[in-house]
């Protein structure tokens, strides 16, 4: 993997790209000049696979599940508001079923013991993966 670091907006972060020992893939190159300017249109769907993620956790806690932890996580009440508690941990350009994709790891503060993945491919997200790891 090629190391570099990428700019999402005001935030910077890790970024991994496949190639040869001469040089990055060049169609994975070209996937990760496109993300900075892609991302804020992924931001959205991001946010709501990130909500979703974040539902059980809040209730686990409401309701005094046994397996809620013993802190409280955020409050949260719409997907926009994920992103005062989430922190982009790595972006990588990998290969998803055969084809090239993104990753972008996210830490959450509801979360503490995973990085989760959100998957993408051709400006869709196809997944918000629970358990992923920096590649």
């Amino acid at each position: 993997m090629w190391r570099a670091e990428i700019a999402l907006g005001d935030i910077r972060a890790p970024l991994a790209l496949p190639g040869s020992r001469a040089a990055p893939d060049p169609q994975a190159l070209a996937i990760a000049r496109s993300i900075p300017t892609d991302y804020p249109d992924w931001r959205a769907g991001i946010a709501a696979s990130l909500f979703e993620h974040y539902a059980p956790y809040a209730e686990a806690v409401a309701t005094g599940a046994p397996e809620a932890h013993a802190e409280n996580p955020p409050r949260i009440s719409q997907p926009d508001q994920v992103w005062q508690h989430a922190a982009v941990e790595f972006v990588a350009v990998i290969t998803l079923d055969g084809e090239p994709g993104v990753e972008i790891g996210y830490r959450v503060a509801w979360d503490e013991e995973h990085t989760l993945g959100a998957r993408l491919r051709n400006g869709r997200l196809l997944e918000l993966n629970g358990s992923v790891l920096p590649p």
